[in-house]
């Protein structure tokens, strides 16, 4: 996800990171906040948890990388059960991210099985000085930081700390073992729970992801009556016919010519699985089971990774696929039963352009017409569409405005939606789902309306004759709409994380990446680390934008652009340093970042990223 914070050198943080090397032990800051879940109304306090070991984790719930992180982490937690406490500290992007209400619906969407603090004015992370989402923050028992990481993929890395932690703090008796402050909710009983996508089967009937349960259920016409269910409920990838899915997602029909009809997005399995309607089996199409982090995108269905695949889409005869997880988009030919990259280089944000040039960021919902495929991305809370190797922009500004507006496109308004459906006059249902709200583009005049509001996080829409039926998210159930549309003047937003002020002329940007503990940068098949800059607007940067294979690099800043959003891509191989490894176990990190900037007089010359590990450089300035 993107990084929205400010460089403050005067935080906590920044000390810790600046003089880890010497040793200092630098305090962690108390958790601030409106309140917590899932710890029985309790507040919890750093004194509270003196003794165990405790995990910070800085997330947003519309951020598709934290999502990946909360993955990551339950081995992680399940394994250190008695020592280590996580602590998800929820710091929103979105305005309606900072509702309570909306925050309690997404831990139990996602399943968050540790306390969370509420910090909807950023209050926490403001005094950890972080920047980017997720961040990882590791105090010991003593409640001092010693360790920082941004991004996904380090819980190699956090393993063996802890274990260190464990064995250092057990020796000093300051480690004290049991329960921590987790409380699990009352469980709710629906008949859908966070139903994510759905469409019309060739029988009438509506097939629609069940996404908490991890599950496929078939309804009756009416969006009702439960015909069946497919999928035990529990998560897991087992084909056949009991099948087990992860947060399920997209569908779409396909030519019934290969023993599947529909085609499922099987999200967290990082997967494209296949259903046949009349004997309800499931197999696997594409996707190896393991998250992509770098390497082939092209090439045999079942031997190339995918990433959170969102939505799915039946087009120029193969399925398009909305490849969240890495801001791209896939494509998977059932002929051939391969799968590409069909659109997009891996950067989050907005650019239009021939496709293998294009920005998507994190795109959530596909439609096709004809031979035009329509999207929304919902970090930009953009609607875009592909056609003849093109990508465009409808609606959406970029990753810090979105709103309730309508009118002309130009100047309409989004807030991370994450569903778009074509209808018969060939205008474009948009599930404005932050907005809770279902809107319609009409390209005819370029106009964007709004046909309902109120509607408990929209994701998906259908027509059924002359009704739209709207999955409604977070209500838990099918609700039916007219299409007769009012008109919203509603008001603009702006994330509200301050720029980062960078001084005009040369800087130096510095990605800090330490290899875990055992282990050492890899340049055995080449360069183990790359670096890739691009800014919105290009003219900010001057000299040393895009790619290059070390992690510190010269900048050269525009002292007639005031201010704009520089987009990083940083990545490191690292792999077992033991000379007596034969075969050394590898892994890649990963981390993009959008920051905001101001190009202001007398700023610091240094910005830093920190991917992992600490900073021994303190920040300089002009």
């Amino acid at each position: 996800m993107m990084d929205a914070g400010t460089a403050r050198p005067s935080t906590v943080l920044d000390t810790a990171v600046t003089t880890a090397k010497r040793r200092a032990r630098v305090r962690a800051p108390e958790l601030v906040g409106r309140g917590w879940l899932n710890t029985g109304d309790t507040t919890v306090s750093l004194k509270d948890l003196r003794g165990k070991i405790v995990l910070l984790d800085f997330w947003t719930f519309c951020c598709i990388n934290c999502l990946h992180v909360l993955d990551e982490l339950r081995p992680l937690e399940k394994e250190h059960e008695d020592v280590l406490v996580t602590i998800g500290v929820h710091s929103p992007k979105f305005v309606h991210e900072a509702d309570a209400d909306a925050l309690k619906a997404a831990v139990e969407r996602y399943e968050v099985h540790h306390p969370v603090l509420d910090d909807p004015e950023l209050t926490t992370w403001q005094n950890y000085a972080v920047k980017a989402w997720p961040t990882l923050v590791l105090i010991d028992p003593e409640g001092y930081i010693v360790h920082v990481a941004a991004g996904e993929g380090h819980v190699e890395a956090l393993k063996t700390i802890i274990r260190e932690l464990e064995e250092e703090h057990q020796q000093k008796g300051t480690l004290h073992r049991g329960n921590g402050p987790y409380v699990a909710p009352e469980p709710q009983d629906t008949t859908l729970r966070f139903p994510a996508k759905a469409i019309v089967t060739p029988s009438n009937t509506i097939l629609v992801s069940d996404s908490a349960h991890h599950s496929i259920v078939e309804l009756e016409a009416d969006g009702e009556t439960v015909i069946r269910r497919i999928g035990t409920g529990e998560r897991g990838r087992r084909d056949g016919t009991s099948p087990t899915f992860s947060e399920p997602a997209g569908l779409t029909l396909v030519p019934n010519t290969h023993g599947y009809d529909v085609v499922i997005a099987d999200t967290v399995n990082h997967l494209l699985r296949g259903l046949n309607l009349e004997t309800g089996e499931v197999t696997t199409l594409a996707g190896t089971g393991e998250q992509w982090r770098d390497g082939e995108t092209d090439g045999p269905a079942d031997k190339i990774d995918l990433t959170s695949p969102w939505d799915v889409a039946w087009w120029s005869g193969g399925v398009a696929i909305a490849m969240a997880g890495n801001h791209t988009l896939g494509f998977f030919d059932p002929e051939t039963n391969t799968t590409s990259r069909l659109a997009g280089t891996t950067v989050e944000g907005i650019n239009d352009g021939p496709k293998e040039e294009a920005f998507f960021a994190q795109t959530s919902g596909l439609a096709a017409d004809g031979d035009r495929l329509w999207m929304v991305d919902s970090e930009t809370s953009a609607l875009r569409y592909l056609e003849n190797g093109e990508v465009r922009t409808v609606v959406g500004k970029g990753l810090f405005a979105f709103g309730h507006k309508d009118g002309d496109a130009e100047e309409a308004l989004l807030q991370h939606p994450l569903g778009v459906t074509v209808l018969k006059d060939h205008s474009i249902a948009i599930s404005d789902t932050y907005n809770n709200a279902i809107r319609r583009y009409d390209p005819e005049t370029n106009a964007l309306t709004t046909i309902a509001t109120d509607i408990a996080e929209p994701s998906d829409a259908l027509l059924v004759d002359d009704e739209l039926v709207v999955v409604a998210s977070a209500a838990h159930r099918l609700e039916r709409f007219t299409k007769e549309a009012t008109k919203i003047d509603g008001e603009a937003h702006e994330v509200k994380r301050p720029s980062t002020d960078i001084a005009a002329g040369e800087i130096e940007l510095a990605v800090i990446f330490t290899p875990p503990t055992g282990t050492k940068l890899d340049d055995r098949y080449g360069p183990s680390t790359r670096l890739e800059i691009t800014s919105s607007p290009p003219e900010l940067i001057l000299e040393g934008a895009g790619v290059g294979t070390e992690l510190v690099r010269a900048l050269r800043i525009n002292d007639q652009v005031t201010n704009g959003v520089l987009h990083v891509v940083a990545q490191a191989a690292s792999c077992s340093n033991d000379p007596a490894d034969e075969h050394p176990v590898c892994r890649l990190t990963r981390q993009d970042w959008g920051v905001p900037v101001q190009v202001v007089a007398d700023a610091p010359t240094r910005l830093p990223l920190l991917m992992g590990g600490m900073d021994e450089a303190p920040q300089q300035a002009t």
